[in-house]
Order: structure tokens, then C-alpha cells, then sequence
């Protein structure tokens, strides 16, 4: 079973940046999709990123295309979340997941349901 814990979050000013880790354990996660997450007070958990098992292809939100980059380095069994010119709308609790059953590798996974793994989230805050 895969355990995940994010780190990185805190707080930034209005074009800033931070850098999210999600450190797996329990099993590697090098065979499956990763993707980022991130729910706002009183929304629902949005999709932000995701990358296939080897890191090879990677699709965004609309919101962060060209300013996240998600990235995973299968050795250390972490993936992370390189976040610039914050925006205060980026404000949100970052949740990472894993999907570590199910569907076809090596495509794209962009829903909440697709996920099976969860970590308990870090807070980002962009202040204005």
C-alpha cells in the first residue's frame, strides 16, 4: 500500500513562487500516474496537473498551464509541483494521488475518481 505526504506549501506573495514535494512510501510509485490536485474553501478538489508512470507526458489545468510544472524523480520516489507567478486564486489546500490500479498505462488521468491514493494535503496561500 503507498503512502504519500506533501510538503513545500506556505506562504507567497502575488507572483511568487514555491515548489510542492509529495515523497511516496510503502510501495514504488514509478509504475503509476501522479497527478496534483487542490481544493479552495467551499469548492470542490480541482484537477491542477498530472504525468504519466515514467514522466513522459504531462497535462495541465487551463488555469496553471505554463506557469506549474509537474515533475517526479522515480529514484526518490517523490513527484513535485513547481509553482510560479502565484496568483491569489492559486490559494488552496494541494492535495497529491496516485492511481495504483485500474486503466491502461502510460495515459493521461485527469479526474478526481481516477485516483485511488491520497495524501493529506499542504496549504498554499498567496497573499495579494
Amino acid at each position: 500500500q503507498v503512502q504519500l505526504v506533501e510538503s513545500g506549501g506556505g506562504v507567497v506573495q502575488t507572483g511568487g513562487s514555491l515548489r510542492l514535494s509529495c515523497a511516496a512510501s510503502g510501495r514504488t510509485v514509478s509504475g503509476y500516474a501522479m497527478a496534483w490536485f487542490r481544493q479552495a474553501p467551499g469548492k470542490d478538489r480541482d484537477f491542477v496537473a498530472t504525468s504519466t508512470y515514467s514522466g513522459g507526458s504531462t497535462y495541465y489545468a487551463d488555469s496553471v498551464k505554463g506557469r506549474f510544472t509537474i515533475s517526479r524523480d522515480n529514484a526518490k520516489n517523490t513527484i513535485y509541483l513547481q509553482m510560479n507567478s502565484l496568483k491569489p486564486e492559486d490559494t488552496a489546500v494541494y492535495y497529491c494521488a496516485a492511481k495504483t490500479s485500474g486503466g491502461i498505462r502510460g495515459l493521461l488521468w485527469y479526474t478526481k475518481m481516477d485516483y485511488d491514493t491520497w495524501g493529506q494535503g499542504t496549504q498554499v496561500t498567496v497573499s495579494s
